[in-house]
């Protein structure tokens, strides 16, 4: 892990500035977006909101920020396919960076290692520090991105038919995985505590998640990584980018849900069954078009700093959010502005509201020093 000082980074500019060519205003607006909506997640507010919703119309849309329980799919679903298919769009451009300037493939697998590794470890250290004690655990999206950005990485100057293929194989394998393994009490594909995902767990962890989340849920997304880095080169070369963007959008959300429709798989992200792996990718496909069209396309670039701010320092501040947040700072933040709304009588949904908003805004505020300061986090 690496703390860089850029005095002249490319977004240390005005929001109206033309970005440096080759740059993609459009990810780093996405990846900001993702990262603000994860930083107000963790302060409770969705839950909050979700729980005291019950009953009510708006409880329709409250309840898309939040995880499906099993079968289905929310909108809360579809950001961590996002963040790792970002994550392969980003590895293409900088993997086009790299060798633009000379830097061999060996030095570039050199360094994609040590990323996987960091990735590996700030993933197991996530979950690692629990109140009863020490705890190994590899359901976080940092150890699972450790595994898809290597695989992506190696099969990254393959054709594109080779690495479609890759996926597709990927998603063959997933479904053999679950449905012909057959091991004893572990041998119902698509049920929760008893699939094959649930049974690896116990050999890797010796443990089962109590919510269906899977360590091998690492095989089909790295379909989301691979993807990615498909549409990183397809970006930067001169072909006609929205159209192919559109039509594969179309082909996987059209192919994932009539998957689920007609019972051949379960759209089920907790497992990532390939139908929610297509579904998700072809999502993903759609953010990233409908992004690329308005701000790159149509050079609509004003008003993004408030997102990029965040997107530049992500993997800082999700860590922070996610490790002192989750231990310290929200519960302290919270304390404090409840203690003083307190004193005016004020109700527990404005208390909520405000305990939320102090908490992203100061955990914002330390991405905006970072960006004045030109520091940037990177693996």
């Amino acid at each position: 892990m690496s703390l860089i000082y850029q005095p002249d980074h490319p977004m240390a500019t005005t929001q109206t500035t033309t970005p440096i060519a080759g740059r993609l205003l459009s990810l780093d607006f996405l990846r900001g977006f993702i990262m603000v909506l994860l930083a107000i997640e963790s302060t409770g507010l969705y839950d909050y909101l979700n729980e005291h919703t019950q009953g009510q119309p708006i409880h329709h849309f409250t309840n898309q920020f939040t995880h499906h329980p099993w079968h289905g799919l929310h909108f809360w679903d579809l950001v961590q396919p996002a963040f790792m298919f970002m994550a392969g769009v980003a590895m293409a451009f900088s993997l086009n960076k790299q060798w633009a300037n000379g830097v061999t493939w060996g030095q570039s697998f050199k360094k994609t290692l040590k990323r996987c590794g960091w990735l590996f470890f700030w993933g197991v250290l996530d979950y690692a520090v629990r109140p009863k004690g020490l705890s190994f655990e590899l359901w976080d999206v940092l150890t699972q991105l450790s595994f898809t950005t290597l695989v992506a990485f190696l099969i990254f100057r393959w054709s594109n038919a080779a690495q479609i293929g890759v996926c597709i194989g990927l998603l063959l394998l997933t479904e053999i995985l679950y449905r012909f393994t057959n091991v004893p009490g572990f041998n119902l594909p698509f049920t929760d505590q008893h699939n094959f995902g649930n049974y690896i767990d116990t050999i890797l962890m010796n443990k089962i998640n109590k919510g269906g989340w899977v360590a091998i849920n690492c095989i089909p997304t790295a379909v989301h990584t691979i993807a990615g880095a498909l549409v990183g080169k397809l970006l930067l070369s001169d072909k006609g980018k929205l159209k192919y963007l559109l039509i594969w959008a179309l082909i996987c959300l059209v192919v994932g849900y009539e998957m689920d429709r007609f019972g051949i798989t379960p759209i089920i992200k907790r497992i990532a069954t390939t139908s929610f792996t297509i579904v998700s990718l072809g999502w993903c496909l759609v953010f990233l078009s409908v992004s690329y069209w308005w701000i790159d396309a149509k050079n609509h670039r004003k008003r993004l700093q408030f997102f990029t701010i965040v997107g530049m320092n992500s993997l800082f501040i999700y860590l922070f959010f996610e490790i002192v947040g989750d231990r310290w700072f929200t519960g302290y933040i919270t304390f404090i502005s409840n203690g003083v709304l307190s004193w005016f009588n004020a109700g527990d949904l404005l208390k909520v509201f405000v305990a939320s908003a102090c908490v992203f805004g100061l955990e914002w505020l330390m991405c905006y020093f970072l960006y004045r300061k030109k520091i940037f986090f990177k693996l």
